[in-house]
């Protein structure tokens, strides 16, 4: 006997009951993410609290926490739900019920469960939509891996670590310290 799995399509997701849990969909199929951890959590507000008051102070748009879906396609749904993520206010038309579009920038936050393929996978989701710049953070090596979208294609510009600071090319000004990332 076959078990089938009911795809999610576009229109079931935005009119389906709010799920209060952290997921992407690949191919419509539900996909489950454990709770982050307090670690993890820790560094995430770090991360807000330096970006949100940033882009306040310079007016650049929003800065928000996951869980918000971000449509890649609509058919077969796929989304997917970075750890923060920022919209200038020239990219405002994205926003609405679930983000239809590519935010300026992504930032995820690895735990122990991530494997490097599947932050591959999220990685090549994020091209075709356009993001301009996705933050790997790792709390394990205490480092923050900076990428840059170029010609279609993702392009390392470093690998930072306690004492470094880090620069965006998509929030122009912006400039953070790794370590203050990472104290408590």
């Amino acid at each position: 006997m076959t078990l089938q799995t009911k795809r999610l399509t576009y229109e079931e997701c935005l009119a389906g009951p709010e799920i209060k849990a952290r997921y992407d969909i690949v191919d419509g199929e539900l996909i489950l993410a454990p709770a982050p951890t307090l670690d993890h959590q820790t560094i995430l507000r770090q991360f807000f609290r330096i970006l949100d008051r940033f882009v306040i102070e310079h007016q650049l748009g929003q800065v928000w926490f996951a869980l918000l879906d971000v449509v890649i396609q609509r058919e077969p749904l796929r989304t997917r739900q970075p750890d923060l993520l920022s919209v200038s206010n020239e990219q405002a038309s994205i926003l609405g019920q679930v983000i239809e579009g590519a935010p300026d920038l992504v930032v995820e936050v690895l735990s122990p469960t991530n494997a490097r393929a599947d932050i591959a996978e999220k990685l090549e989701d994020y091209l075709p939509l356009g993001v301009g710049e996705c933050w790997l953070v790792s709390p394990e090596a205490r480092s923050v891996e900076v990428m840059e979208l170029e010609e279609g294609q993702w392009r390392r510009i470093g690998i930072f670590g306690l004492g470094d600071q880090v620069q965006s090319e998509v929030l122009s000004g912006l400039e953070l310290s790794v370590t203050d990332v990472f104290s408590q």
